[in-house]
C-alpha cells in the first residue's frame, strides 16, 4: 500500500525537530530517525563534547515516549539497568522492580567507561527486547531503542565494547567537530539556555509505532535483495578482512536501508539508500587483517571499496 503524505510529514517533522538544536548535523539526524524506524540501535562515538548526549536528548523530547538515561561508570552493576528483585515483607514473596532500561528510548551515556560484564547486561533487551531475571523474563515497552554514546577507545578509562555487543547495533555513527559557521550558530542558539529542553513531542508514540511498521512495509525489489547478499558476501570472502559481515548485519542492512528511504519520502528501496546507510551498519561489525598488509585500511574506506567494486543493480 503507497504511503500517504501525513505519513511523510510526520517523518519529515521529527527530522526538523532534531535540527533544531543539533546544528549542522542534517546528514547524522537523517541516519539516527532512519535507525528508530528500523527499529534499530545506534552507537554514536565521537570525542567529548560534540554533541553525542544533545542528539540523543534531542530525539527523546521530539517523541512522546518514555525516556531513561543511564550514565555509565566503572562502579556501576547490571542490577543498576535490568533491576531487581526485592523481598516484599507484606506479600512475604519477592518482587521485581524494573531497572530503567525499562523505557522506550534509553540512553546509554559513555557505554564504554563501564566493564564488559555491565555492558552485557544490555544484550538480551536490545537483541529480544526482554530481560531475563531470576528465571522470570519481562518483556520491555514497544518502541524500544537503545541510543549509546562512546568516547574513543583510546582515551582514559574506556573498555572497548565486545563483538557480541557491537553487532547489536544497527548502526555507529560520528559528529566530528562544526565548522566556524556552524560553531557561531551553536553558540547563538544556546544564549537563552540549552535549546533541547524547549523541545516538545512532535510524534506520539502510538504515531512512532505505526512509523516502524510502515518501514517494514518498504519495498526492496528482488535485485536490491541479492546486492545486500552480495556485499556482506564479499566482506566474508575478501583477503584483507578477517572477520565479515554476520546474517544479523544483513538484515539491519536492509532494515536501515528501509528507514533510509522512508526519511527520504520513498516507499521503496534505491541504490542510492543501500549506499547512503551501508558504511554505518556494516564498518563496526568487520576486522582488518592487518598482519599481511603493509598500509591497513579502515574498516570504512574497504566498505566503500566493496561498494566501488560491486555494480549497482539497474
Amino acid at each position: 500500500m503507497p504511503l500517504s503524505n501525513r505519513e511523510f510529514e510526520l517523518v519529515e517533522r521529527l527530522r526538523k525537530s532534531i535540527d533544531q538544536v543539533i546544528i549542522g548535523k542534517s546528514k547524522e539526524v537523517k541516519l539516527l530517525v532512519a535507525c528508530l524506524l528500523a527499529r534499530g540501535h545506534v552507537l554514536i562515538e565521537d570525542t567529548p563534547g560534540v554533541g553525542k548526549t544533545a542528539l540523543a536528548r534531542a530525539l527523546a523530547r521530539s517523541v512522546a515516549c518514555a525516556f531513561k538515561r543511564i550514565q555509565f561508570t566503572p562502579d556501576l552493576l547490571p542490577s543498576d539497568i535490568t533491576g531487581l528483585s526485592i523481598f516484599d515483607q507484606t506479600a512475604q514473596e519477592f518482587v521485581f522492580k524494573p531497572g530503567p532500561v525499562f523505557a522506550n528510548i534509553v540512553l546509554a551515556d559513555e557505554i564504554n567507561r563501564s566493564t564488559p560484564r555491565v555492558q552485557s547486561a544490555l544484550l538480551e533487551a536490545m537483541n529480544e527486547y526482554q530481560v531475563t531475571s531470576d528465571g522470570h523474563t519481562h518483556g520491555l515497552p514497544a518502541p524500544f531503542m537503545v541510543i549509546a554514546t562512546q568516547n574513543p577507545t583510546e582515551f582514559i578509562g574506556t573498555y572497548p565494547l565486545p563483538e557480541s555487543q557491537l553487532d547489536r547495533f544497527l548502526m555507529r555513527l560520528k559528529l566530528g567537530f562544526p565548522d566556524p559557521q556552524e560553531e557561531f550558530n551553536i553558540l547563538v542558539s544556546r544564549r537563552q539556555g540549552d535549546p533541547v529542553l524547549v523541545l516538545e513531542p512532535v510524534l506520539s508514540t502510538q504515531e512512532m509505532l505505526h512509523l516502524c511498521q510502515l518501514t517494514t512495509e518498504i519495498r526492496i525489489d528482488d535485485s536490491l535483495t541479492k546486492y545486500l547478499v552480495e556485499i556482506a558476501q564479499r566482506t566474508r570472502n575478501h583477503a584483507a578482512i578477517s572477520t565479515g559481515v554476520s546474517p544479523r548485519g544483513t538484515i539491519h542492512l536492509a532494515a536501515a536501508s528501509q528507514g533510509h528511504a522512508l526519511v527520504e519520502g520513498r516507499d521503496f528501496v534505491t541504490p542510492d539508500d543501500i549506499k547512503g546507510v551501508a558504511i554505518h551498519v556494516l564498518a563496526h561489525r568487520i576486522r582488518i587483517r592487518s598482519d599481511s598488509l603493509v598500509n591497513p585500511p579502515t574498516p570504512a574506506q574497504m566498505v566503500q571499496q566493496i561498494l566501488q567494486e560491486i555494480p549497482v543493480p539497474q
